[in-house]
C-alpha cells in the first residue's frame, strides 16, 4: 500500500487527536473521577471504532486494487494476443521461444514456435538484423521491424496500406517539363513556307501523340516550344523508356538536309510550384549547354541525362557572338583589371584563348593578366616561345600573384572550362563575383550559376574559335601579332585534330581570319611536333589495348609508370584511328599521381556521357576524367559503367 494511504491511521494528525484525548481525560481524572472513567472509556470506544474502519477501509481498497490488477492483466493479455503487431522473442540461436497469434497467423501457422527466424523472415535476415529498424516485404505486403537486440525481441508492424498510401503520393506529385525545337532555324533555313509548315505540323502531331500516349498535359507556347505537366508516375515512365521522343522527331525529320532534334528540361521533387517552373528552365538551359537533342531531369539533388548521341549543330548566324563580344567590351571597361585563367593543366586552346581575350583587354587599354599554374609537356614548346616575346611573356603570372592584385572590381575571364573546381586557382572567385565564362565543352550539372557573362557553344571546335570571333566584333580595327594569331591557330588545329573533327563553317572561317593576321602554319608543326622516345612510349601503351564490344579499345598503362595527359590524349587518338575501332579510352597514371582517362569516339558512342558517370565530361567525341585510384581499378569501373549503358540503351547508336 502506499504510504500516503498507510498514514492515514497511524500519521501525526492521528497521534495527536488521540494525545489530546488522553490528556483531556487524566485532567477529567484530577477533578471527578467519575467523569474520567466516563471519559476514558469514550475514548476507548472511539480509537476501537477508528481501528476498525480503518481495517474495513484497508481491506476494500485491497479487494478494489486486486480487481484492478487483474483486469490489468487481462487487458494487456488481450494486447497481446489481438493487437496487430508482431511479437517474437528468440534465443541465442535465433530460434523462436515466444511469439503473439499476429505472428503465428503471418507465418500460417498455429505456432512457429522452435523455428528459426532465418526461416520465417528470410528479407530480415538479408543483413538487416543488424538494422535498429527496417522495411520487409513478405507476401505482397509490407512490415516495418523493430528490433532490440539485447533484449532480443523483434516487434512486427504491418505498414502495407501506409506504404501505399505513401507511394501514391510520391506518384502523384507534379512535374514541369519544357520542350524545345533546338535547331528549327538552322533546319528551316532556305524552305519554302508550305515545306515548313508541313514539317512543323509533322513534328507537332508527333510529340501530340507522345504527349497523349504518356497521360502528359501538353500546351504550345511558342511556335518552337512547348509547356509540358506530368505526374510522377509519367515521368518515371518517360526515364523508363529513356524519352524516345528525341529518337522518333530525329528519324521523322531525317529525309531533310538536317534532322529537326528537340531538348527537354523536367523539374520534379519541389513542392513551390514556382521555384518548379524556374528549375525545369534550368534543366532546359543545361540540355541546350550540353548540345541539345537530349535531355535534363532534376529531381530534387538528382540529375539525370538522356540522349545527347549527336553533333551540336552549328549555329548559322553570328548575331550572339556579336552581342557578346559588345558585352565583354563594356564589362572590360567598368572592371579595374582583368585576371585570364583556363583549366588546371592547360593545353593549346586554353593558352591561346587567353592569349586572344588577353588582345581585347589591351585594345580596350586596361591591365590584363593570364594565370599559368605551371608548364606542362602539351604546351612546353609554345611557352618556350612565348618566354622569347618580353612583350607577352610579362603579362603572365602565377595564381599566388593573381589572388594579390584580385579585387571586388576585378573582372575574372574563365576559359576552355566551365567548372570551378577545374581552373587554376578556385579561391580567386571568393574576391571577386564579376565572372565570365568563354566554354566549347558540354555544360555539366557543376556550372558557376552566378557568372556576369557566359558564351557556351558546345558546337565549337574549340574555344579559340569562339575567342577568335569576339575579337572580330570587338574592334574594327583589329590587328594581331604572328605569334597570337599562331597561338590562336594552333588551338583550332589541336583540338579538331588537323580539322578533321568537329568542325564547321565557321571553324574555317575563324582560321581564315587568323590566316591573313598572320598566323604561320609552319611554327604550329613544330610545335606539335613530337620526338621518338614519346613515340616509343606511345607504342608501349598501345601494345597492351583490348578490344571491348568488338568496337571499343581500351588501352591501360603500367602502375608504376608516369604519363603526360598530351601523351595519354594521343594514344587514345591514335587508337581511333585503327579500323573497326569506334571509340577508344586510355587510362594511365599522371605527373601528379592521379589516373587520367582519355576517351575519344568518332562520333556513334557519346564518351562524354560515359565519362560523366565517372565524375568528369566533355564532348560527345572528347572526353576525359582523373581518379583517385589504381589504373586496373578505374579500367574495372569503366566496364562496369560500359555495360551498364549498353543494358539500359546501347553503346552505338
Amino acid at each position: 500500500m502506499p504510504k500516503f494511504l498507510s498514514k492515514r491511521w497511524h500519521g501525526q494528525h492521528m497521534v495527536w487527536t488521540f494525545a489530546l484525548l488522553g490528556a483531556l481525560t487524566i485532567v477529567l481524572f484530577l477533578y471527578e473521577w467519575v467523569l474520567g472513567i466516563a471519559a476514558l472509556l469514550a475514548s476507548g470506544s472511539i480509537l476501537y471504532f477508528s481501528w476498525k474502519a480503518e481495517s474495513a477501509f484497508r481491506h476494500d481498497l485491497n479487494a478494489y486494487l486486486g480487481t484492478i490488477t487483474h483486469r490489468v492483466k487481462k487487458a494487456a493479455g488481450d494486447v497481446i494476443s489481438e493487437l496487430p503487431i508482431g511479437m517474437v522473442l528468440y534465443n541465442e540461436d535465433k530460434e523462436i521461444e515466444w511469439h503473439n497469434p499476429f505472428v503465428a497467423k503471418l507465418a500460417e501457422k498455429e505456432s512457429v514456435i522452435g523455428d528459426s527466424l532465418e526461416e520465417i523472415f528470410p528479407s530480415w535476415k538479408q543483413g538487416k538484423e543488424k538494422e535498429e529498424s527496417c522495411e520487409v516485404e513478405h507476401d505482397g505486403r509490407v512490415y516495418k521491424f523493430f528490433h532490440q537486440s539485447e533484449e532480443r525481441l523483434l516487434y512486427i508492424l504491418d505498414i502495407t496500406d501506409y506504404n501505399q498510401l505513401l507511394h501514391k503520393h510520391e506518384e502523384s506529385k507534379i512535374a514541369i517539363g519544357i520542350v524545345l525545337m533546338d535547331n528549327l532555324d538552322e533546319v528551316t533555313q532556305g524552305m519554302d513556307d508550305q515545306t515548313r509548315s508541313i514539317m512543323l505540323a509533322r513534328v507537332t502531331g508527333e510529340i501530340t501523340e507522345w504527349a497523349h500516349r504518356n497521360e502528359i498535359y501538353l500546351r504550345r507556347t511558342a511556335s518552337d516550344r512547348f509547356l509540358i505537366l506530368m505526374n510522377q508516375k509519367s515521368l518515371s515512365k518517360l526515364e523508363q523508356n529513356r524519352f524516345d521522343i528525341l529518337d522518333e522527331v530525329r528519324d521523322l525529320t531525317m529525309e531533310y538536309k538536317l534532322p529537326l532534334t528537340v531538348s527537354i528540361g523536367v523539374s520534379s521533387g519541389i513542392e513551390d510550384l514556382e521555384e518548379l517552373g524556374r528549375v525545369a528552365q534550368t534543366s532546359l538551359d543545361m540540355s541546350l549547354g550540353r548540345g541539345g537533342d537530349q535531355v535534363t531531369v532534376k529531381a530534387g539533388q538528382r540529375i539525370s541525362f538522356y540522349g545527347g548521341r549527336t553533333n551540336a549543330v552549328e549555329k548559322r548566324t553570328r548575331v550572339r557572338a556579336r552581342v557578346i563580344s559588345h558585352a565583354l567590351r563594356e564589362l572590360i571597361k567598368e572592371s579595374d583589371k582583368i585576371v585570364i585563367m583556363g583549366h588546371r593543366f592547360p593545353d593549346m586552346d586554353s593558352i591561346g584563348a587567353a592569349i586572344g581575350v588577353l588582345k581585347a583587354v589591351q585594345l580596350s587599354n586596361k591591365e590584363g593578366y593570364i594565370v599559368l599554374e605551371g608548364v606542362n609537356p602539351s604546351i612546353e614548346k609554345l611557352m618556350a616561345m612565348i618566354a622569347e616575346d618580353e612583350k607577352l611573356n610579362r603579362w603572365f603570372i602565377t595564381p599566388a600573384q593573381a589572388m594579390q592584385i584580385t579585387t571586388q572590381r576585378t573582372l575574372a575571364v574563365v576559359l576552355d572550362t566551365h567548372r570551378a573546381s577545374m581552373v587554376a586557382e578556385p579561391k580567386l572567385f571568393n574576391l571577386t563575383h564579376r565572372i565570365m565564362v568563354v566554354d566549347h565543352h558540354r555544360r555539366s550539372e557543376e556550372f558557376f550559376h552566378d557568372a556576369t557573362l557566359v558564351y557556351m557553344e558546345p558546337y565549337a571546335s574549340s574555344t579559340c574559335e569562339l575567342v577568335t570571333e569576339l575579337l572580330q566584333y570587338f574592334n574594327d580595327k583589329i590587328s594581331l601579332d604572328v605569334l597570337e594569331a599562331t597561338v590562336l591557330l594552333a588551338g583550332i588545329v589541336v583540338d579538331t585534330k588537323q580539322f578533321s573533327l568537329r568542325t564547321g563553317s565557321r571553324t574555317f572561317e575563324a582560321a581564315s581570319f587568323l590566316r591573313r593576321n598572320g598566323a604561320d602554319p609552319t611554327i604550329i608543326q613544330k610545335m606539335l611536333k613530337e620526338d621518338l622516345e614519346a613515340y616509343i612510349e606511345k607504342a608501349t601503351i598501345m601494345k597492351h589495348t583490348e578490344m571491348l564490344y568488338e568496337h571499343v579499345a581500351l588501352a591501360v598503362g603500367e602502375a608504376d609508370h608516369k604519363y603526360s595527359q598530351l601523351m595519354i590524349a594521343q594514344v587514345a587518338d591514335t587508337l581511333l584511328n585503327m579500323t573497326g575501332v569506334f571509340a577508344s579510352f586510355v587510362i594511365c597514371v599522371r605527373p601528379d599521381g592521379l589516373t587520367g582517362i582519355s576517351a575519344r569516339s568518332l562520333g556513334s558512342m557519346n564518351v562524354q556521357l560515359v565519362m560523366e558517370r565517372m565524375g568528369g565530361g566533355g564532348h560527345l567525341t572528347n572526353a576525359a576524367t582523373q581518379l583517385e585510384i589504381s589504373p586496373q581499378e578505374a579500367a574495372l569501373k569503366l566496364k562496369q559503367i560500359l555495360e551498364e549503358i549498353e543494358q539500359e540503351e546501347g553503346l552505338f547508336e
